[in-house]
């Protein structure tokens, strides 16, 4: 990896990391994560199930919020502090700067990840008293979590190279929401008919599948993650967020900055 994008990498990631909005996005997910607790109490027989499906939702949800509106102000601000031209006027490219923004962003998110996810575990180990084989489950759904957020990221920047900060937020989480049920959207376009067929299957197949990352339901109950579909769900994230990053450099590299 080229120099340049570590740097801007490392300052994007202190720039997040600085963020007040980060840190309480990040407590009110432990704070959610306690509170799967009491609600886990409240339930019978059913403790760890409550836990792991809000700590987990929490982590996710959060992380989502804090991709969407940190990602879509990397290059808006960037601009309005009119601090892109300085960095652009040195020997850093174009695609560098995008790619560099969004491993820092990236970096930012797997670390409140792993510190929500202490949460999580720490709320579990509350309610059960000590780990069983199938909790290592967990960390699978969270691994698909992280895939979920470098999606997030890639779209955040996507849509922030061409458009304001709030249409690149209605946009992204747009995509999320939607993402979210691609595999009932999917299940619409076999059942429709003609043209409406093609475009639906079109439109199911475009959006990110986000419904096959999300596994919390059956890591609350006990039942193993396949690992063909951990493999499938890495390459697919993986090369989704890559192609959606490949857009935003294609956009950002032809915009004109004046």
């Amino acid at each position: 990896m080229s120099g340049r994008i570590v740097h801007i990498a490392s300052n994007t990631f202190r720039e997040a990391v600085r963020d007040r909005v980060l840190y309480n996005l990040i407590a009110f997910a432990l704070l959610l994560s306690g509170a799967a607790i009491l609600v886990g109490q409240i339930s019978i027989d059913i403790e760890k199930l409550v836990v792991i499906n809000l700590g987990l939702t929490a982590v996710s949800l959060f992380g989502v919020v804090i991709a969407i509106f940190i990602g879509i102000g990397l290059v808006s601000k960037e601009i309005e502090k009119r601090t892109l031209y300085t960095v652009l006027s040195r020997p850093v490219r174009r695609w560098e700067f995008i790619v560099g923004k969004f491993f820092g962003l990236a970096g930012t998110l797997v670390v409140n990840t792993f510190f929500m996810a202490i949460g999580v575990f720490g709320a579990l180990l509350y309610v059960a008293h000590r780990f069983n084989k199938p909790d290592a489950w967990v960390l699978v759904a969270l691994y698909f979590i992280i895939l979920q957020f470098l999606m997030i990221c890639a779209l955040g920047l996507l849509f922030s190279s061409f458009s304001s900060p709030l249409l690149s937020a209605v946009f992204a989480f747009a995509l999320f929401v939607i993402g979210s049920f691609a595999e009932d959207l999917r299940g619409f376009a076999a059942m429709a008919h003609g043209v409406s067929r093609w475009l639906a299957t079109g439109a199911a197949y475009l959006v990110p599948n986000f419904s096959a990352l999300n596994v919390i339901s059956s890591v609350a109950h006990e039942q193993a993650v396949s690992g063909q579909l951990i493999w499938y769900n890495t390459g697919y994230a993986l090369l989704y967020a890559a192609m959606a990053l490949c857009g935003a450099v294609l956009i950002f590299e032809h915009r004109d900055l004046k």
